[in-house]
């Protein structure tokens, strides 16, 4: 039943955080369950104080050891072999005390609770057997004591460990199914944002191998005629050479062409961009922009602006956890603010350059200005330009 990944914390948003919280939810549960239940009759002064001081370490080791088994199950990891064994050893110790005494109501709760987290580790149809096995052995050691020590209430002590097989076996499998379903759709979230960035470097790609692909073949063709004709006929030679140089000119213009039309989308556009890769990856997006404004722009700030709008989409989708995502355009004193936000920031490295500090200064350089704050697990893009 593993989830093909562990993952990896993020600062406390995010998956890591229902990591956390599907964790606290099933070990809280043994924890609840196991304190309240077990421990009236641990602080029971008719029960004698060893039986009492057996049972209540025994089963505070059953919850502390069932809390590490169930927090390598949410990291993906192996169960190791000395809590397997202190975890199934503390809970048959748990649940030999009450029965020996005849306490038929809570000896069968340490071992089922046990049971459950240690089939947390099989494959999804080997648990739910592991689970069936449970739900006839613990009643049946419960109908035999009953039966050896005259016990007068015998369904009692059939139905109780039933019970309880049946609530933390159930209700501990679907909270991890929740978490593995939670990790894959996150899985799924950065993969169609990978996809979407890898889809517009395709279609680049594509555009520049239409044109450079053409102009290649003719100059290869021309250059292989010209040098057969250098000797037999110089003339025609350097005619096909002229036009190799004509084609050299042609593939450099249109590939400079392209190049400066990738860079230079229209602001409107890249916007629109911006909010279609963001929700391909599972970022809900907010884009309040003045479309006025962005077409009244002049070409350069206007391009700057584009610019930036990319570098910020880049950032949320590699450096970041985002769930929600802001992108304003608005009029400014002298001409326009962008302000790009986004939540489920990483700690922002020093040193680990993201295009934004070589953007500043091109803004700087016509009269704009670029800035970005982190605060907790916001990050925040500011950018102004001059009309």
């Amino acid at each position: 039943m593993s989830t093909g990944r562990a993952v990896a914390d993020d600062g406390g948003s995010g998956l890591a955080s229902f990591r956390r919280n599907v964790w606290w939810g099933l070990a809280g549960t043994v924890a609840c369950v196991l304190g309240f239940a077990v421990g009236d009759w641990v602080l029971d002064p008719d029960v004698p104080a060893g039986l009492r001081a057996l049972t209540g370490l025994s089963t505070a080791t059953t919850i502390v050891a069932c809390g590490v088994l169930l927090g390598r199950r949410m990291r993906d990891r192996a169960p190791s072999a000395g809590w397997l064994v202190t975890a199934a050893g503390a809970a048959l110790v748990a649940a030999a005390v009450p029965l020996a005494v005849g306490n038929f109501g809570i000896w069968s709760i340490a071992p089922a609770a046990t049971i459950a987290v240690l089939v947390m580790f099989l494959p999804a149809r080997r648990a739910w057997q592991a689970l069936g096995l449970a739900l006839l052995v613990l009643p049946a050691i419960g109908l035999f004591t009953a039966l050896a020590t005259g016990e007068p209430n015998v369904a009692h002590a059939v139905w109780m460990p039933a019970l309880m097989v049946v609530a933390f076996g159930p209700a501990m499998l679907g909270m991890l199914r929740g978490w593995q379903v939670a990790a894959r759709l996150d899985d799924a979230r950065r993969l169609a944002g990978q996809l979407a960035v890898a889809d517009e470097r395709l279609r680049f790609a594509a555009d520049l191998h239409d044109i450079q692909g053409h102009h290649l073949q003719v100059i290869a063709l021309k250059s292989e005629l010209a040098a057969r004709l250098a000797e037999a006929d110089p003339a025609r030679a350097a005619e096909q050479m002229r036009e190799v140089q004509q084609l050299a000119g042609d593939a450099l213009r249109e590939t400079r062409a392209l190049v400066q039309g990738y860079r230079r989308t229209t602001l409107d556009a890249e916007i629109a961009n911006a909010s279609r890769v963001l929700t391909a990856a599972g970022v809900e997006v907010h884009a309040d922009v003045d479309a006025g404004l962005a077409a009244a722009l002049p070409q350069a700030p206007r391009s700057l602006l584009g610019l930036v709008v990319r570098e910020a989409t880049t950032n949320v989708l590699r450096h970041s956890s985002a769930t929600r995502a802001a992108i304003v355009l608005v009029p400014d004193d002298a001409g326009a603010r962008l302000v790009i936000d986004n939540d489920g920031a990483r700690p922002v490295v020093a040193g680990d350059g993201t295009g934004l500090a070589s953007l500043a200064e091109r803004l700087d350089a016509v009269g704009g200005r670029l800035s970005w704050v982190s605060d907790d697990d916001r990050f925040v893009v500011t950018a102004t330009v001059t009309g």
